[in-house]
């Protein structure tokens, strides 16, 4: 393994940070409750790639924790997040994962009416309503930034922008010209039946590759780099000449034609990113995969996921895209047996926080935000029920 630490990781002197994080937290429904407001709140979420909604009036939903929001296409080019709720009486606006609505937005419930920028212009029945002013009920706004063609949002301030969190490897992506992807499926939502850090925690992992991933031994060998900065993991293969022995594997290292947009040191190599604390991007030669870990439960995940790549109509392009998926969907299977392990095990009595190795950046990065953000996390066992209402008592409000 050839697990290279950051300068940049996080560290201590409390000793926590080299033990992982205790199990009742990936099964506790308050503990949830807290990561919602302290880890989600504030976090960027992807709505959508630009190329998704190219014209105007062309929209992309996302529900996040319960709040359904909306990015449209407005009539000048630009895009706009919503909170995807009438001001009138809360109805959904935009229904679907996409779709497109000509000129102007229309509530289905009571016909309020929003222009693309999101002001209210035209009401029913207006002369009934006292002292009212179209231009005090446009849709609600969402906080957006525009990164490389992809459209984030959040629901409240927090964080660094999107750009400062992923500086430390601005001169890296750029190779990948991001904003000339187009999207070549649609978005898939999967659900696992685990906590959102277990899939999180499971992908930042690079100890597990060659134990449990034959197929990315076969392609990298026993070198796979990882390492921490302080907003986003970087984990890396590069594909080897020694042809693999299974076939999809040896087609693939065979037929990957080059990608004219990349540098030579980039033809072979496979590169994942994990945004804090739940996006990420599998960046191959041939296409990007997206992929959002959304919790729905204390112990249930929503995935939701889509790829893109760039145009090429080459033959052998279209076949590596093909082999590429058959990969991952072993390595997919694979993760899934994996988390599912860990979960279980995570609900056992035995269990409590254990050793990281000094290799282990990525999860010990990790651990040691969630124990600032949510001190609870510092504890082997569940305080009583209620402790999350009882700390917020103790807050001072403003």
């Amino acid at each position: 393994m050839d697990a290279r630490r950051s300068q940049h990781a996080p560290t201590t002197s409390s000793g926590l940070d080299d033990f992982s994080l205790p199990g009742w937290i990936y099964r506790d429904a308050e503990f949830l409750e807290a990561e919602k407001e302290r880890v989600f709140a504030t976090s960027w979420q992807i709505m959508c790639h630009l190329s998704d909604i190219p014209k105007p009036g062309d929209y992309h939903t996302l529900d996040f924790l319960g709040e359904p929001l909306v990015a449209v296409r407005g009539q000048e080019g630009g895009v706009k997040a919503f909170f995807n709720v009438c001001r009138h009486r809360a109805a959904r606006i935009l229904d679907g994962s996409s779709g497109r609505c000509a000129g102007r937005i229309v509530c289905p419930y009571h016909a309020w009416t929003y222009d693309l920028d999101g002001r209210l212009t035209a009401v029913p029945h207006r002369k009934e309503f006292n002292d009212f002013s179209l231009g005090d009920y446009g849709l609600k706004p969402v906080e957006t930034e525009i990164y490389k063609g992809f459209v984030f949002v959040r629901l409240k301030p927090g964080l660094p922008s999107v750009a400062e969190m992923l500086a430390p490897y601005e001169h890296e992506i750029a190779d990948y010209r991001l904003e000339e992807l187009q999207p070549i499926g649609r978005v898939t939502l999967r659900i696992r039946h685990v906590n959102w850090k277990n899939v999180t925690d499971n992908y930042s992992d690079g100890m597990h590759i060659n134990v449990a991933h034959p197929g990315l031994t076969r392609l990298f060998g026993t070198s796979y780099g990882i390492e921490a900065q302080p907003w986003v993991d970087k984990m890396f293969g590069y594909l080897r000449d020694v042809p693999s022995s299974q076939r999809s594997e040896r087609m693939y290292q065979a037929i990957l034609p080059r990608a004219e947009h990349l540098p030579d040191a980039r033809q072979r190599l496979w590169i994942y990113f994990k945004l804090w604390p739940n996006v990420a991007f599998d960046i191959y030669p041939d296409q990007v995969d997206f992929m959002q870990m959304i919790p729905i439960s204390p112990t249930e995940t929503l995935i939701r996921e889509i790829a893109y790549a760039h145009p090429d109509g080459r033959r052998e392009m279209r076949a590596a895209r093909y082999l590429n998926w058959r990969i991952n969907r072993a390595v997919s299977v694979e993760d899934k047996g994996l988390i599912d392990r860990v979960q279980t095990g995570m609900g056992s009595r035995s269990f409590s926080p254990g050793p990281l190795g000094r290799n282990e950046v990525s999860l010990r990065s990790f651990a040691h935000r969630m124990r600032e953000l949510i001190p609870e996390s510092r504890l082997d066992r569940a305080p009583p029920p209620g402790w999350l209402q009882r700390h917020d008592m103790r807050i001072p409000r403003g």
